[in-house]
């Protein structure tokens, strides 16, 4: 007894399926939902994030110090306005942080997840 050979038909998934009107919806609905999500989590964690931009302020103000300055006594000086502008820093990097972020975090993982 011979065995006819299994044809299966294939659909073409070189090309998704679109969208529905009421997928769009939801999925604008769950964005907003996660930056409301990842707002209030930053604010929660304000403490945190504060630290996290010190802790970046510390190491790019001395890694660009001492890439564009050359000389040593210059080179200390700078140093030391960095440190006294730090307070200044951290004003202007929470409030770009809050205004910036939450949204960049949203668009960069909803990029994630469009690839699947």
């Amino acid at each position: 007894m011979s065995k006819a050979p299994i044809t299966v038909k294939s659909e073409d998934l070189s090309s998704p399926i679109e969208k529905t009107a009421e997928e769009l919806k939801e999925e604008e609905k769950r964005l907003q939902d996660l930056f409301l999500i990842i707002e209030t989590m930053f604010l929660r964690e304000e403490t945190t994030v504060k630290l996290i931009l010190d802790c970046l302020y510390d190491i790019g103000s001395v890694n660009l110090i001492n890439k564009k300055v050359r000389k040593r006594p210059l080179n200390g000086l700078m140093k030391y306005i960095a440190r006294l502008s730090k307070p200044v820093f951290r004003i202007v990097a929470w409030r770009w942080f809050m205004k910036n972020c939450p949204k960049l975090l949203v668009d960069w993982l909803h990029g994630k997840v469009s690839k699947i």
